[in-house]
C-alpha cells in the first residue's frame, strides 16, 4: 500500500476521532426541479425474476399486470430511481453514498450495471476500498475538485517505486478504477462535492480496506505490520474501535483550512 494511502487512512482516523459533528448539506439532498420524489421500487420475488429465460419475461414480471403495463404511478417506481431521496443518516461524518443495485432497484437484474452517487462534504474521504466484482467509471458532477488515488495490483512497477496512480478531477471530468483495485476519493475543499460512478456489475460489492484489515485477528495484524513495539494486542483493539465509518472526515490540513472544529 502506498505511503499516500497510508497517510490518508491515518489522517482520516485521527480527524474522525477528534472532529465535532458538522452538518453536511448533501447528506439529505432534495430535488429542486419541482418533480415529485420517486417512491422506492416494490419488492419482488428474485427467485422467480432471475430464472426468467429472457429479458422480455423479466420485464413482464416487473412492469406488467394481466398483460398490460402497470398504472403510471406504479410503473414510475419500477423503471426510475431517485438519488434525491433522503439518505439514512450514516455513521460516517464526511458524507454519504447512495447505491442503486439489483437489490434496491430490481430492474437492474442481469443488466451488468450499478450506479453510485457519492456526496462528499468538506474534507470528506470515501475511504480506500475495493469493488470485488466491478470496474468503476467515476465522474465528478459538482464541486470544484475531487482528488483520487488507486493501487492497481502487485507487479505494476519495480520494487521500491511509487505504485499509486493519483490525480485531481474537476466538474465533468472522469477516471477509471479497474476491478479489484484499492481506490479512494477525497474532497479537499470547504464546499460540498458530488460524484457519479457507473459500475459494470449489478452487484459490484464493496470492501473497505482499513475497516476490514483491522477486522482480522490481532496476531495476523501485528505480523503484517512487522510487530511494531508500540502496537500490541491491546493497542490493536483500541485502534480498531476508532477506525471511522465510511464516508470519513479528513484530512487534518483541510479541517484546519475549513475551520471545522475539533473536540477538546
Amino acid at each position: 500500500m502506498s505511503f499516500t494511502i497510508i497517510k490518508l487512512l491515518i489522517a482520516a482516523l485521527a480527524a474522525s476521532a477528534t472532529a465535532a459533528p458538522q452538518p453536511i448539506g448533501l447528506r439529505q439532498p432534495r430535488s429542486a426541479s419541482g418533480i415529485s420524489p420517486i417512491p422506492p421500487a416494490p419488492s419482488v420475488d428474485f427467485t422467480k425474476l432471475l430464472t426468467q429465460p429472457t429479458l422480455v419475461d423479466r420485464f413482464k414480471q416487473l412492469v406488467t399486470r394481466d398483460g398490460k403495463l402497470l398504472p403510471e404511478d406504479e410503473l414510475r417506481s419500477v423503471v426510475s430511481f431517485d438519488f434525491n431521496t433522503p439518505l439514512p443518516a450514516p455513521e460516517g461524518k464526511g458524507g454519504a453514498v447512495n447505491l442503486a443495485n439489483t437489490k434496491n432497484w430490481p430492474i437492474l437484474a442481469e443488466s451488468g450495471l450499478a450506479v453510485t452517487v457519492g456526496f462528499l462534504g468538506p474534507c470528506g474521504i470515501n475511504t480506500p476500498h475495493v469493488h470485488p466484482r466491478a470496474t468503476e467509471l467515476l465522474t465528478v458532477a459538482s464541486g470544484s475538485e475531487v482528488d483520487f488515488g488507486y493501487i492497481l495490483e502487485n507487479g505494476l512497477v519495480d520494487p521500491g517505486e511509487k505504485s499509486e496512480i493519483a490525480g485531481k478531477l474537476g466538474p465533468l471530468q472522469a477516471t477509471l478504477f479497474p476491478m479489484g483495485s484499492i481506490h479512494f476519493e477525497v474532497n479537499p475543499t470547504c464546499d460540498d462535492a458530488t460524484f457519479i460512478s457507473a459500475l459494470n456489475n449489478d452487484d459490484p460489492g464493496v470492501s473497505q480496506v482499513a475497516q476490514n484489515f483491522f477486522g482480522l485477528d490481532g496476531e495476523t495484524i501485528e505480523a503484517v505490520l512487522g510487530f511494531p513495539e508500540q502496537f500490541d494486542g491491546d493497542r490493536i483493539e483500541e485502534f480498531r474501535s476508532k477506525i471511522p465509518a465510511n464516508v470519513a472526515r479528513g484530512i487534518e490540513q483541510c479541517l484546519e483550512h475549513c475551520k471545522i472544529p475539533k473536540r477538546k
